[in-house]
């Protein structure tokens, strides 16, 4: 089966299997494809940005109104389709703050998140909000140390709140909470019943962050087969998954995934944005580029990391400090004769630049001569490659910065026009330094 929207279905019948068509080599060479499948969604998904809801969650958030309102305004210029607020039943702020963020006329469709029960339902469409989200814990951990509820009692108020739902002309999701540590039986049974009545999306929750690439491919494939309505998936990162496991779950016929800006939420966290995005632009280029302005995800990340007083992780995709830094002689050399050959994404599609890496004793003497040209200075290439030695010599000894090698290379610059004829004929001989680049 397909989602509500048929783009499933359409997918098949043009034989894209779930990827936008691309011409040319381009297509012909990218090993990243996916594997064609009908059901397939990597090229047709829909985020639900839960930065002001799960993201509260985590242990170091604090948003005030004017906080999250600029976070939401950049959520909706990112172009994301849903953002996702906390319970206005949690507390009172919570519930001016979801009115407040109903009224800015974006164009995301505003979610707010509740329990499935019917008084967090009837505070929650007061507030304006265009949908809830409706979960309740379906796990034996839960059901007996949580809410103590039964599957019977489960299954009877979800189509209450529903139906309530819906009578009031909102959007509405049903998600069951420790989605993979739930009986599988009774988990179908549920979907199917909720499904019946008219819900628009399902949700499948990796409440604790344990399930696999492999069970979450199973799981969802399984759903997609019993229910015609959308399913969204949520994924925790306690294992390090998150990831890998949103990107399964579209493959098997997900139609929609919850983020948070850096997958801040309840303890590590969930899938994060700027990753999520990091996988698909590479699966489905044409689409996340036309879709989403992927140069606002810095100004968005560091927007978020100030207000939760973290730094943005070294090794975070995409705009991680070293995302796009290359060290390696050899790699330098290939990098600057074709950036593809050591980058998988290409840092101009989010507004950034990459740094060839040369003041270490692993530099090239190709990093090296392109410094030399920044600094507007003139050598040969077997000066630039004796140059390159003063500096591996150097970073032998001590960690040298930036300024460091452009010491060395403006002093041996300097050099070579304070010499006569004859030395500067001596300097000229080659150098072989390092791995020879």
């Amino acid at each position: 089966m397909c989602g509500t929207d048929g783009t499933s279905s359409a997918n098949a019948a043009n034989g894209t299997n779930g990827a936008p068509k691309q011409q040319g080599a381009r297509f012909r060479s990218n090993p990243y494809q996916p594997v064609g499948d009908f059901l397939s969604n990597v090229a047709n998904f829909k985020i639900i940005e839960s930065t002001l809801r799960e993201g509260e969650q985590f242990a170091n958030a604090y948003f005030d109104t004017e906080t999250k309102i600029k976070i939401a305004k950049a959520l909706d210029a990112f172009g994301v389709d849903y953002i996702e607020l906390t319970s206005p039943a949690a507390s009172e702020q919570s519930r001016k703050d979801c009115e407040a963020i109903c009224k800015l006329g974006l164009k995301a469709k505003i979610l707010t998140h509740v329990r499935c029960d019917m008084r967090d339902a009837k505070i929650a469409v007061e507030t304006g909000v265009d949908g809830l989200d409706v979960v309740i814990g379906t796990s034996s951990f839960l059901r007996e140390h949580s809410h103590g509820k039964d599957m019977a009692y489960i299954e009877k108020t979800a189509i209450e709140v529903i139906e309530y739902i819906k009578s009031k002309g909102l959007e509405v999701r049903f998600s069951s909470e420790d989605s993979f540590r739930s009986d599988l039986v009774d988990l179908l049974s549920l979907y199917r019943a909720v499904d019946k009545v008219g819900v628009n999306r399902v949700g499948i929750a990796d409440t604790v962050g344990c399930a696999s690439p492999r069970q979450v491919y199973d799981l969802v494939r399984t759903l997609r087969g019993i229910v015609s309505c959308d399913i969204e998936t949520h994924f925790h990162d306690d294992t390090g998954c998150s990831i890998a496991n949103a990107f399964c779950a579209l493959e098997a016929g997900a139609t929609h995934i919850d983020t948070s800006v850096l997958g801040i939420g309840e303890r590590n966290g969930i899938t994060p944005l700027g990753g999520l995005l990091a996988r698909m632009v590479v699966t489905s280029p044409e689409y996340v580029k036309s879709k989403y302005k992927l140069h606002m995800l810095k100004e968005i990340e560091d927007m978020v990391a100030e207000a939760v007083e973290v730094n943005t992780p070294f090794n975070n995709p995409i705009t991680g400090f070293c995302a796009f830094t290359h060290k390696a002689g050899i790699h330098a050399k290939a990098i600057l004769n074709n950036p593809s050959t050591y980058e998988i994404l290409n840092p101009a599609d989010f507004g950034l630049t990459r740094y060839v890496h040369f003041a270490s004793r692993l530099t090239g003497w190709n990093a090296v001569k392109t410094r030399v040209g920044q600094l507007g200075l003139v050598m040969t290439d077997d000066q630039v490659k004796e140059v390159t030695a003063k500096i591996k010599a150097m970073a032998d000894v001590r960690p040298i910065a930036i300024d460091d090698a452009d010491s060395i290379i403006r002093s041996f610059h300097l050099t070579l026009h304070e010499q006569p004829a004859d030395a500067g004929a001596a300097i000229s001989q080659p150098v072989v330094v390092g791995d020879g680049q």
